[in-house]
């Protein structure tokens, strides 16, 4: 908070303010457009206002003439101003103020509207009476002290976990009879607390609504996690940003992280496009996308259908592709050390090896996984074999046009081939 209060005492032991000023009690010290505003806590008996010099003199404002003047203020009077002469000449202008005479009345604090008109933001109201702080110079011009006084409130974050957190805003005199703040996303109470003056008098009060704030504004912090799979021949494997993509079947878990106890309610809409697959009503929710396609999942959160928070994410699943070699390298040299095919988004996968007397030497229904050119756990003959695959993709369309060529439907696939296995050097 910004100041200009150039002296405090909280003692009542005499302070002196500049090269012969000097006060007694506890006070602030302003200077003011030539004039030096003294505010004390609250004006006692022992209170004063002393002069050191010869012939000094002090003056009220209203009454400055030669026959109405003391040489000391013992105690000085509240909302009074004083001019000081030494020897006939003006030396200082003084204002006193008795801050306990202006102690503002604090009535209420709480928020306006309905629940139902407070979902994202609302009005705090203040029924507050704050009286103000003037001082006079000596040509009768009025000034007034500004007051400040910080208003606070407790909402949550989010950062990685909902963290509360206390928001404040400084509020000037004269204050308003309300403000617009962003809803609160727990309970909370609305206080105000101040002034700088009554702080650094050290009788500073917070004045708070009595009745707790219930929240009603709900928020969610939609995160997709990805089941992820860490095999060389898979391309375009899940990958996570703002958007999720990757090679079907792609596993997700979606976690809502909504603002709690306030929501109450979560639904899960899934939609291909503009048609809708899946609508849950859990917290948090699973799926796996095995069709390709773009895809949005949204999160509706709700607190009794009074206020509600939506958000969204977009999910791409990838056409299929396989792709097989003509050779691997079974010796051990950690590459090229399995038959293995890259691929996709492939839902099924089946293959099938067969030595050159047509007999099947192995078999594997894991498009990651591979043959390691062994047969009965010893190693295989090199030479060629012949291999057949059956699989079908993410985009396979049974009801699809088959392919004039290869009669196979779109995201179908029988594939046929040689694969040579070379022992070679390690």
């Amino acid at each position: 908070m910004k100041k200009n209060l150039l002296t405090v005492c909280f003692s009542l032991l005499t302070f002196a303010l500049s090269a012969q000023l000097s006060v007694t009690g506890k006070h602030l010290l302003i200077e003011k457009d030539s004039i030096k505003v003294i505010v004390f806590d609250s004006i006692a008996s022992d209170y004063s206002i002393n002069y050191t010099g010869t012939n000094v003199r002090f003056y009220k404002f209203q009454d400055i003439n030669t026959a109405n003047y003391s040489t000391g203020l013992f105690p000085p009077d509240d909302a009074t101003g004083y001019l000081i002469e030494e020897d006939g000449v003006p030396v200082d202008t003084i204002w006193v103020i008795d801050y306990h005479n202006y102690l503002p009345t604090f009535n209420s604090i709480k928020a306006g509207g309905e629940p139902a008109e407070q979902c994202e933001r609302l009005d705090v109201l203040f029924d507050v009476s704050v009286p103000e702080l003037t001082y006079k110079t000596l040509s009768g011009t009025v000034y007034s002290l500004p007051c400040e006084y910080k208003f606070t409130y407790n909402t949550l974050e989010w950062s990685g976990s909902w963290q509360t957190v206390e928001k404040d805003s400084t509020l000037t005199t004269p204050l308003p009879t309300s403000i617009n703040i962003e809803a609160p996303l727990c309970n909370t109470y609305f206080s105000l607390s101040g002034d700088q003056y009554a702080i650094d008098l050290n009788i500073e009060k917070t004045y708070q609504d009595s009745v707790e704030y219930n929240a009603v504004a709900v928020k969610s912090n939609l995160i997709s996690v990805v089941t992820t799979r860490n095999e060389k021949n898979e391309n375009e494997r899940p990958s996570v940003s703002s958007q999720v993509s990757g090679s079907a079947p792609l596993e997700m878990q979606f976690l809502s992280n909504a603002n709690e106890p306030v929501t109450k309610f979560y639904n899960w809409t899934i939609y291909k496009g503009a048609d809708m697959i899946i609508n849950r009503i859990d917290k948090d929710h699973r799926y796996t996308f095995t069709e390709a396609g773009v895809y949005t999942v949204k999160l509706t959160v709700s607190n009794d259908v009074t206020c509600s928070y939506s958000d969204s994410i977009t999910i791409t699943v990838s056409e299929s592709r396989i792709e097989v070699p003509n050779v691997f390298t079974p010796n051990g040299d950690g590459l090229n050390d399995e038959f293995r095919v890259a691929f996709k988004s492939i839902i099924k996968f089946d293959c099938w090896v067969y030595n050159r007397w047509e007999k099947l030497v192995y078999h594997w229904s894991d498009p990651t996984k591979g043959w390691d050119g062994k047969i009965g756990g010893k190693d295989a003959v090199p030479g060629p074999y012949f291999y057949v695959i059956k699989a079908y993709g993410s985009d396979y369309d049974p009801e699809s046009e088959p392919n004039k060529e290869t009669k196979r439907r779109v995201g179908e696939y029988i594939l046929k081939g040689d694969i040579n296995l070379l022992r070679g050097v390690k």
